[in-house]
Parts: structure tokens; C-alpha cells; sequence
């Protein structure tokens, strides 16, 4: 093992620094249980100075509020202990079932709220009258933890979030450069071999984008509590993160588009590989020439699909009329595409300057936020439940033995629910956990019984302290070990915090640990029983929960505004990366490019939704109705083949949508979202086009 870091030394001595600052102000206070203070401020510690405010906030809520839940229950069921507990362990499980729907720092409020009930409430069952002194004294101690640590970590040599955001921001863009990069580099007549090997580099172009989205949009959450000016630009921040999000659909649909163009003409026409250089070359170049030769290239991409200057006929449906198609849906995308890039672009500049002090020229849009990602309240409810349960049992053991430190079994359990309720599978965690904390209880009787009865004044006792509490403290700032490091100091601060100064002795000291343990133990086994779900698991139920939306969106009866739609599917997107990357190889990119024709077919539908108040027939609204039942249909019993009528319809559509003048905005976004339909949900049809239109009749 490598000796500790610079960095890593550094974060140690701030986090221990601001645990002896508050268990020196709880002592001299007069708290009860002072080494509360000192577990709370490792408990907030980040080696990001915004994250530790951030958290300091979050937290400080949720303590009141947990402590205002147990001051409300406790007295008026006092006299039920088996009905406390239960109401209890209920508050906890709403509390937890909406800090997962909310999957941002902030959810941190009302997990913390959850078990701050229970770390209140529990020891009061049997003692109600001392109810509010506890809770007060709890409040207290916590909140002299939060503060101490808040103002270490802000003061002393603090990590600004501004190197990490950006640094992730500008992965991000650099991402999506390399997406566009390779997607411009196709060559024109590709054989098999450089196909595949194309498709594996985009592929990984695409999951790499869609994870830094998330990343980006979750860390920003930190952005108004950051130490440096970076919060002065929270608004541009925000709206270049929906600005990345809607690179993402327009750069896949290109791909798309080329591929089918290669298909359908045996490779890329001159005319298509002619304004593929043409993107390239002026993306290669700076932003003042960019934004000169725009309106250019703006002609260009108008052009291509374009017809002569003949008299419009009607077009018979067939192989020609497929390859304008395309070629109108490229020119579209490629648009969209580089419209949204030279925003990113200037967004990017408009965030430095803001650094610098300098004033933007107008105020950001209104942007989404973190609000629009994927909630699923299914996985959340069982999660609650487990936490209930695990409740529950702790509880009646402990009135049923009468356990003198069995409030500290349901106490752990509850938290210990909470914590890693967020995994797939939390078991290996709580277990690690639990294993960490095993390791730390004889450090723990150490202080308790030998080192602590020796001390006698604050200096030595930080003398005392100082050599476990560094060392795991650099544990805790090193990644690799974060979690050991982190689950033994919470081991030790909690074998201290679970007595107050006049109760240190062997018999409450096994007592309590072994109540922690137990906890611990009900904790992952009810865990495993109710809650554990496998990889695969959840992302079925992130593909049906994209499907049930699809069919919303399709089904709708008048368009509705949804920016948050591709934000939420490219989130799913994110989310499935890990969760495919532990299946079959051999389906793992299937599942995600189905996942990108999803997030397509999104966008289709709302171009499609804004177009059939205009539309002259029933087509539209019957083509939408037909793939809104097919979606419903996917969600209830997995994906079938859509059937062929529906192919029909959108050839049909698309047919008809191609007799329209070719300089029409509508038209050529119509034509778009058609072939985009086409290509999402029939990718094994010919290539070209024919077949009677589907009446209303024939999509019920």
C-alpha cells in the first residue's frame, strides 16, 4: 500500500481539526454525549469545500426535521411502545421513499430526517419524559458538528468546485467533439470489418457522453454553495448541461442516418461524403470563422435533399424517394447538431468570463435542473419496506428481551437501510460495513475503557485521538479505500457517541456494540430478502419505464411541452451503462443502441405531436395512436415486432410528406421525424418505400 498523499494528509488534518473544534465546543457546552459533535463532523466532511456546505445545509434540514417528527410521535404514543415503533419505523420509510425519488445531494434532507426520528425517538420509548431534552441535546450536538466542520473546510486551504465541474464539463464537450469527430469520419464505402470496428468506437462515444451528463447535472447541485465565483455562473452552467443533453439525439440520429444512406446506396454518395467535409472543415475551425462561414454551410445543408427547380410532381413511392428522405433527415440533424454546438460553445465562454468577473450580456433561460431525472417508485417503495421490517424485528426483540441497549439495534438497522438503499444490491456494502466496524471495536474498547479514563484535560485528549483518527482519515480520502476508512471511523466516533461521559464502562460498551452489530446484520438480512434485485432487474424496469413514457407521449391528444423528456431518457441511459456492462456481451450493445432508438423516437413523436393540428388527413393522428399502443403493449409484456401496417402508415406519411415543397421548415422536419420513425422502429426494412397508408380503422 502507497504512503498517503500530500492531498490526502491535507484532508485528514482538516476533517480531525474540525472534529476536535466541535467536541471542544460540545464539551465546554456541557452536552451530553459531546463525541456526537465529533462523529458529525467526519460525517459531513468532503474534499470538496461546496459539497461540505451543501451537505452541512442538507443535513442540518433533515436533523430538525427528524427531531420534529420525534417530538410529535413519541409523546402522544408513549403509552403503546409496539404502536411508537411502528409509527416510528413508518416515518422512516416515507422519509427514505422520498429521498430516492430525489437522486441529487439534496434527498440527502429527508433520509437524515428518517433516521434522526429513530436515533431520537428509539432510546425514548421507555423514557418519554426526557424526550425533548434528548431531542434538543441531539439538535445541538449535531449542529455544532455541522458548523465546525463548515468552517474548517471553507477556511482552511479549500477545494473549490471549480477544477473538478469544469474539468468534467469540458470532458464532456471533448466527448461529444470525438462523437462528432468519428461520426464525420465515415468512410465513404466501408467493408465489413471497418464497420464493426466504427460501430464499437461509437458505441463507446455514446456511452461515455450519456454517463457524463448525469455525472455533470448531479455534481452541479453543489455549484450555489461553492467557495470560489463559480456560483455566479450557475445559470449558464445549467442551461449548457440541456444543451449537452440535446447533442445527444441529434448526434445518434446522424449516425443513424449515415448508416442507412450506406446501406441503401452500397456507401456514401458524393454529395453526402461532400458536406461531411464541409461539416468537418468548419469545425475545425476557430469560433470567429465558424460563426462567418455559418450561414454558408447553413445553405449547404438546405440543399441537400433539395429538389431541382422543375414543377413539384407527385412521387411515387420507391428507392429514390427513400434516398431524399434520408438525406433530408441528415441535413436536419446535422443542423440541429451544430446549432446546438456553437450554444455549447458560446455558453462555454460565457461561463469563463463569468469567472473573471465579467457580466454576461443577457440572463440564461430558465433551465431543468435535476428535477427531470428518472425516478422509479416501485424500487423505492421496496426499499421503504425493507427498512419497516428491519425495524420491526430489531423493535420486538428488543421488548420482548427487554434488551437494555435494543434501541440501538433499530436505531442501526434503520440507518443502515437507509445509507446504501440506493444500490442495486446494498447487502455487500452493509456487510463490508459491518466487517469494518467488527475491525474497529477493539480500537474502540481501547479508548473507551483504557485511554479515555486517563485523560484530563482537552489537550491530551487530542493528543490521544490524533494517531487513529489521521490515519483513517487518509483512508477515507483515498478512493480505493474510502469506504473502509470511512465505516472505521464511523466504528470508532460510534463506540464513543453511543455513551456519555458518565457511562463509560465495559458492560454498556458490549451491550451497545453488540446491539450495533445486531442491527447491522437484521439489516442486510432483510435486505437480501425484500430488497436485493439484480443488475438485469433494474434495467428491465428502466426500458419499461422509457416505454409507459413513449406511449404517453404518442398517445397524448394535443402536443405538450416536455423539455425534461430527453434529459429523463438520457439519464436512463446513463443509469443502464453500468447496469448492461455486467451482461451477455453478446447483447450489451444491442441493449444500448435500443436504448439511444428510444431516446429517437422521443423526439420523432414530438416533432410529429407539434404537426398533426396542421395535418390535412387522419394520418397523423391514427400513425400516432397505432405506436402509442405498440409501446403500451412493450411495457406490459416486453418489445414484439410492430406490425407491418404500421410500416405502411409511415410510408405512406412519408410519401406524402415528400410532395411538399422542399423549402418548407415543416415540411423537411416532418420528413425527419418520419424517417427517423422509420429507421427507430422498422431498422430491417427495405429500402424504399411503398404501401397503402393505415386508417384509424386499422391502428385500433
Amino acid at each position: 500500500m502507497n504512503w498517503p498523499t500530500r492531498s490526502e494528509w491535507l484532508y485528514s488534518f482538516k476533517c480531525f481539526a474540525a472534529s476536535m473544534l466541535a467536541l471542544y465546543v460540545a464539551l465546554k457546552a456541557g452536552l451530553p454525549r459531546p463525541f456526537w459533535a465529533m462523529m458529525t463532523a467526519y460525517i459531513v466532511a468532503n474534499p470538496l469545500a461546496g459539497a461540505v456546505r451543501s451537505k452541512a445545509v442538507y443535513r442540518l434540514g433533515g436533523t430538525f426535521l427528524g427531531a420534529a417528527a420525534s417530538v410529535l410521535l413519541v409523546p402522544r404514543l408513549a403509552h403503546a411502545p409496539a404502536l411508537l415503533t411502528l409509527a416510528l419505523g413508518l416515518w422512516v420509510g416515507l422519509c427514505l421513499h422520498i429521498s430516492l425519488l430525489d437522486r441529487t445531494p439534496r434527498s440527502y434532507v429527508f433520509m437524515l430526517a428518517g433516521y434522526t426520528a429513530a436515533l431520537i425517538g428509539f432510546p425514548s420509548v421507555d423514557r418519554p419524559d426526557q424526550l425533548f431534552d434528548n431531542a434538543l441535546a441531539r439538535v445541538e450536538e449535531i449542529g455544532v458538528g455541522i458548523v465546525c466542520a463548515t468552517v474548517v473546510h471553507s477556511l482552511v486551504l479549500p477545494t473549490a468546485l471549480t477544477a473538478p465541474l469544469l474539468g468534467l464539463l469540458d470532458r464532456s464537450l471533448g466527448h461529444a467533439r470525438t462523437w462528432m469527430g468519428d461520426l464525420l469520419a465515415r468512410a465513404p464505402q466501408a467493408d465489413a470489418p471497418g464497420r464493426q470496428a466504427g460501430t464499437a468506437t461509437l458505441a463507446a462515444d455514446r456511452q461515455r457522453l450519456a454517463a457524463d451528463i448525469t455525472q455533470l447535472r448531479i455534481l452541479s447541485t453543489h455549484v450555489p454553495f461553492d467557495t470560489g465565483h463559480l456560483r455566479w455562473t450557475e445559470g449558464a452552467l445549467r442551461e449548457m448541461q440541456d444543451r449537452l443533453a440535446a447533442l445527444t439525439p441529434a448526434l445518434s440520429a446522424a449516425e443513424d442516418r449515415l448508416q442507412a444512406l450506406e446501406e441503401a446506396e452500397g456507401g456514401l454518395a458524393a454529395d453526402v461524403a461532400e458536406l461531411l467535409q464541409a461539416v468537418s472543415d468548419w469545425l475545425a475551425r476557430p469560433a470567429e470563422a465558424q460563426a462567418a462561414t455559418w450561414p454558408a454551410l447553413q445553405a449547404r445543408l438546405d440543399a441537400l435533399g433539395a429538389q431541382d427547380d422543375q414543377p413539384v410532381q407527385p412521387v411515387q413511392p420507391g428507392r429514390g424517394d427513400w434516398s431524399r428522405a434520408l438525406r433530408i433527415s441528415l441535413a436536419v440533424r446535422l443542423g440541429e447538431l451544430l446549432q446546438g454546438w456553437r450554444a455549447c460553445a458560446a455558453l462555454r465562454t460565457e461561463i469563463d468570463a463569468g469567472l473573471q468577473g465579467t457580466a454576461t450580456a443577457s440572463p440564461p433561460r430558465p433551465t431543468l435542473g435535476a428535477r427531470v431525472l428518472h425516478r422509479d417508485h416501485g424500487m423505492a417503495a421496496l426499499s421503504a419496506l425493507a427498512a419497516v421490517l428491519a425495524i420491526g424485528i430489531c423493535s420486538f426483540v428488543w421488548v420482548q428481551t427487554a434488551w437494555l441497549s435494543g434501541s440501538v439495534a433499530a436505531m442501526m438497522s434503520a440507518i443502515f437501510c437507509c445509507f446504501f438503499a440506493s444500490m442495486d444490491d446494498p447487502v455487500p456494502a452493509i456487510t463490508g460495513f459491518l466487517k469494518a466496524t467488527a475491525w474497529s471495536l477493539p480500537i474502540g474498547a481501547l479508548y473507551v475503557l483504557v485511554l479515555l479514563p486517563l485523560v484530563h484535560d482537552f489537550g491530551m485528549l487530542v493528543l490521544v485521538c490524533a494517531p487513529v483518527f489521521l490515519v483513517l482519515g487518509c483512508l477515507a480520502a483515498r478512493p480505493a479505500s474510502a469506504g473502509t476508512g470511512m465505516a472505521m471511523t464511523m466504528g470508532v466516533a460510534g463506540s464513543l457517541a453511543l455513551g456519555d461521559t458518565a457511562t463509560l464502562d465495559l458492560p454498556y460498551f458490549l451491550n451497545s456494540n453488540l446491539s450495533l452489530l445486531a442491527g447491522i446484520v437484521v439489516a442486510a438480512l432483510v435486505t437480501r430478502l425484500v430488497r436485493t434485485v439484480g443488475s438485469d432487474v433494474v434495467a428491465r424496469r428502466l426500458r419499461r419505464a422509457a416505454w409507459r413514457e413513449l406511449a404517453e407521449q404518442a398517445g397524448a391528444t394535443r402536443a405538450a411541452p416536455d423539455d425534461g423528456r430527453a434529459v429523463r431518457s438520457l439519464d436512463r441511459i446513463g443509469l443502464l451503462a453500468p447496469r448492461i456492462a455486467q451482461t451477455d456481451p453478446a447483447t450489451r450493445d444491442d441493449t444500448a443502441r435500443a436504448a439511444l432508438r428510444e431516446l429517437r423516437v422521443g423526439a420523432d413523436i414530438a416533432v410529429l405531436q407539434q404537426q398533426r393540428e396542421a395535418a390535412a388527413d387522419a394520418a397523423l393522428p391514427a400513425l400516432l395512436q397505432g405506436i402509442a399502443q405498440g409501446f403500451r403493449q412493450w411495457s406490459l409484456s416486453g418489445p414484439q415486432p410492430w406490425p407491418e401496417a404500421l410500416r405502411q402508415a409511415l410510408d405512406g406519411a412519408l410519401a406524402a410528406a415528400l410532395q411538399t415543397a422542399a423549402s418548407a421548415t415543416g415540411h423537411r422536419a416532418q420528413v425527419t421525424a418520419l424517417v427517423g420513425l422509420r429507421r427507430n422502429l422498422f431498422p430491417q426494412a427495405p429500402a424504399e418505400l411503398g404501401g397503402p397508408r393505415l386508417t384509424q380503422e386499422h391502428s385500433a
